[in-house]
């Protein structure tokens, strides 16, 4: 039997985490309070209610079912295919009990209240999003995207495709620096003093000898420019020919841009949607498109090697300098409950994605090591 490795099924992992972290957060003040975890099912429907609720537990799992309904049916592959209701009734249920076991655990938060409303919405979502799946799948936009992806992309690709399908979402979070991913080494020296606080081991925490400094316009440019390169160059890894190089790393870059765009939008509203687009950053955009056509001969095994070197300058330069005052302000606005809990789901996108592409690197480099 033939599997298909499928991006579909990493993603719909990825998705369920967030629903965990948005369901239970903020993971305080766990409690006891006597009753059964699943007495919620027997209870009276709520009172109040609003079209909102009902649309954000809808599209909350939407995307987990439709995600979990196509990694079923493709990974079943040419010989032994699942069929279409059989994928839709899968992935339903396991939407249902990840939703009835949400429910269930905030029974014991003091901040979150079962709904019986809720987990039945959250499985009627999941019905959603799995029919979609499945009528994409009779349309035949399934075996489409199959021959584009092995037309496009090598056939070790779904890492690559994984970190590239969550980059713009990663972006959606405010960076201090346009695409500007990964800056938590302020903030984890921060909490790892105030986590020490009163210890011993705060001895042992390094003190920095000077306070970080703003970058320079120079500093700055460059920054946006290899944030801009980061997933060309990771793109390029897995990307057959030289010409789909191009519209990619033209696509990728205007996606950044586009998507900057929105954060900022829902950060400080319409009106300064393109407010963070100053003139080194505009150079810093151009450069980096500049630099991604450069590269574009670039063997794939080269592209992960230069890929590896500019995560790593990136992370360097970007760690280097402080939050502004300004942007501060912005990150409690998102914090303190401004976009609900969308806050947490794009923030740990913002700081972990770097991270995560540089470790999918150092395992493609090292490999294509070995084999060699």
């Amino acid at each position: 039997m033939t599997i298909h490795k499928t991006s579909a099924w990493p993603l719909a992992q990825a998705y369920a985490m967030l629903i965990v972290y948005a369901s239970l957060y903020p993971f305080t003040g766990w409690r006891d309070q006597g009753i059964a975890p699943w007495a919620f099912l027997a209870s009276p429907w709520p009172k109040y209610w609003t079209g909102f609720d009902v649309a954000a537990n809808l599209a909350g799992y939407a995307p987990f079912g439709f995600l979990l309904a196509l990694s079923f049916l493709r990974r079943g592959g040419r010989t032994v295919m699942p069929s279409n209701r059989s994928a839709i009734a899968v992935a339903t249920a396991v939407g249902a009990v990840l939703s009835l076991c949400m429910e269930a655990l905030q029974s014991y938060l003091p901040y979150r209240v079962p709904s019986n409303v809720d987990f039945g919405l959250n499985a009627l979502g999941t019905l959603i999003g799995a029919v979609m799946a499945g009528a994409l799948e009779l349309a035949g936009a399934i075996d489409r995207w199959s021959r584009f992806r092995l037309r496009w992309f090598v056939d070790e690709a779904r890492g690559a495709l994984v970190l590239l399908a969550l980059w713009p979402f990663a972006l959606l979070f405010p960076a201090s620096v346009p695409l500007g991913l990964g800056q938590v080494f302020e903030r984890l020296e921060t909490a790892l003093a105030e986590w020490l606080t009163d210890t011993p081991f705060l001895e042992w925490l390094p003190v920095r000898e000077i306070e970080l400094q703003p970058l320079m316009p120079g500093t700055e440019m460059l920054c946006v420019a290899v944030g801009a390169l980061i997933p060309c160059l990771l793109g390029y890894s897995i990307i057959r020919s030289v010409g789909r190089r191009a519209v990619f790393a033209i696509v990728a870059i205007g996606v950044g841009a586009l998507v900057t765009a929105l954060s900022a939008a829902l950060s400080w509203g319409p009106g300064h949607a393109w407010a963070w687009l100053s003139y080194p950053v505009s150079l810093g955009l151009e450069l980096g498109l500049v630099l991604a056509m450069a590269l574009l001969p670039l063997p794939r095994r080269g592209s992960a090697a230069v890929l590896l070197l500019a995560l790593v300058v990136h992370l360097s330069m970007l760690n280097q300098a402080p939050a502004s005052a300004y942007f501060s302000q912005t990150l409690q606005t998102w914090e303190q409950g401004r976009f609900i809990r969308f806050n947490g789901l794009v923030q740990w996108l913002g700081w972990l994605w770097p991270y995560a592409a540089l470790v999918y690197v150092l395992i493609r480099v090292s490999r294509s090591e070995r084999q060699s």
